[in-house]
């Protein structure tokens, strides 16, 4: 048994994250590179996520590869997998973090708005894990880790956002069931469930949200993503090797009222 710290290492893995290259994902990639992953950053823009690996490699030392990956389309994904495991020697780890959101009321929802969210919500989680883990199964298993929300358990104010509250609770449940048929076969799945976080894309520090993102939650504060990307470099390592099936919520206590 190796000591509890050893337990949190990535040494050996590779790790691949879906729209690693800024937000939530970039201080995803950052922190599995620092726990000793080589790391690749797959989005929609390849020049960003190549840009995002060269700053990981020279701050880490770890190995990083950019590609280009639209997470709906079966043929990149199969692409990128390809090109990760040939190139960095396998895929241990993988983070389905990419994702989309809609803040617009139910009524107002156009189908290409819909379609939009729910396929690259559901199936840009679907898609990575099917291609992911036939490799996994094939070479002694591996972790995914899928980014859910606490939108899968609440509705959000003020904002309207219904498809994509949906979407979380799909990826929730897609979670479970497939943690259940490939625990035999080595490989873990989990989700993590943030609650607000500061980032680009997301506006905590306006007043209009202040209320009702800051105060309803008993720490009374937002997270930073640096303290999201602990837990999944938790869910990524052997220090979750029990856990699978699991969503982890990392909101400041926001859903227990």
């Amino acid at each position: 048994m190796s000591g509890v710290l050893e337990r949190f290492s990535l040494s050996g893995k590779v790790a691949l994250v879906t729209g690693g290259y800024r937000g939530l994902g970039r201080a995803f990639a950052q922190a599995l590179a620092e726990a000793g992953a080589d790391v690749v950053v797959a989005a929609r823009d390849e020049e960003r996520s190549a840009a995002a690996a060269q700053e990981i490699a020279a701050s880490t030392g770890r190995r990083a590869l950019g590609l280009r990956l639209d997470v709906t389309d079966r043929a990149e994904v199969e692409a990128a997998v390809e090109r990760t495991t040939a190139e960095l020697g396998g895929l241990h780890v993988l983070v389905n973090n990419a994702g989309t959101c809609v803040h617009r009321p139910a009524l107002e929802v156009t189908d290409d708005e819909y379609d939009d969210v729910i396929t690259t919500n559901v199936k840009g989680v679907w898609l990575p894990s099917q291609v992911a883990a036939r490799w996994m199964a094939a070479h002694g298993g591996g972790s995914i880790v899928n980014i859910g929300s606490i939108s899968a358990s609440i509705v959000n104010r003020p904002q309207m956002q219904p498809v994509y509250n949906a979407s979380k609770a799909a990826v929730h449940q897609l979670t479970k069931s497939l943690a259940a048929e490939w625990a035999p076969l080595g490989i873990r799945v989990n989700a993590l469930a943030p609650g607000y976080v500061k980032t680009d894309m997301a506006p905590v520090d306006e007043p209009r949200f202040r209320r009702m993102w800051i105060e309803d939650a008993p720490m009374q504060r937002y997270a930073t993503p640096e303290e999201i990307a602990a837990s999944v470099v938790y869910l990524a390592s052997d220090a979750s090797s029990f856990s699978t099936g699991a969503v982890v919520v990392t909101d400041g206590g926001y859903t227990l009222f």
